[in-house]
């Protein structure tokens, strides 16, 4: 009996929309990863994009630790001494979608699947996004007590 192998028209697509309120950065970059993967789904393989779309809105209101926020993200502009340095706080105070896309980008494959399925985040700072059309299911992390 041959291995089964999801093709990528086989691959049905589903909504999910993640409230940030209060939820530890790390916990919500893992799960949101999950499922933009799609290692939730029986069909998974890890050479083709079975994940699913995410939607992150609150993200101003991230739960981040207070040692964490003097923290440095870098970035370089490609340029001869283009390398920048913003902390984790200046990054929550200014953009805090870019923050959580970071976060997430780090726990997904470094290649182009990973590229591919970066694409299907949608991070949102206050409490409403345009995709009400997709009609979305709502995701809830649960989290034990620190």
């Amino acid at each position: 009996m041959p291995t089964y192998t999801p093709k990528p028209g086989d691959v049905v697509r589903s909504w999910h929309v993640i409230d940030a309120s209060d939820i530890v950065l790390g916990r919500l970059a893992s799960q949101a990863a999950r499922l933009l993967r799609g290692k939730h789904k029986p069909q998974f393989a890890q050479h083709v994009d079975t994940g699913d779309f995410v939607i992150i809105v609150n993200a101003e209101k991230v739960a981040v630790a207070p040692q964490k926020l003097g923290e440095y993200r870098y970035r370089h502009s490609g340029y001869p001494g283009g390398l920048s340095k913003r902390t984790v706080g200046e990054l929550l105070e200014s953009k805090p979608e870019r923050l959580v896309e970071l976060a997430v980008k780090g726990m997904l494959p470094k290649n182009t699947l990973g590229r591919a399925q970066l694409k299907k985040l949608k991070v949102y700072s206050g409490p409403s996004h345009p995709h009400a059309a997709q009609l979305p299911k709502e995701f809830t992390i649960t989290q034990i007590a620190q």
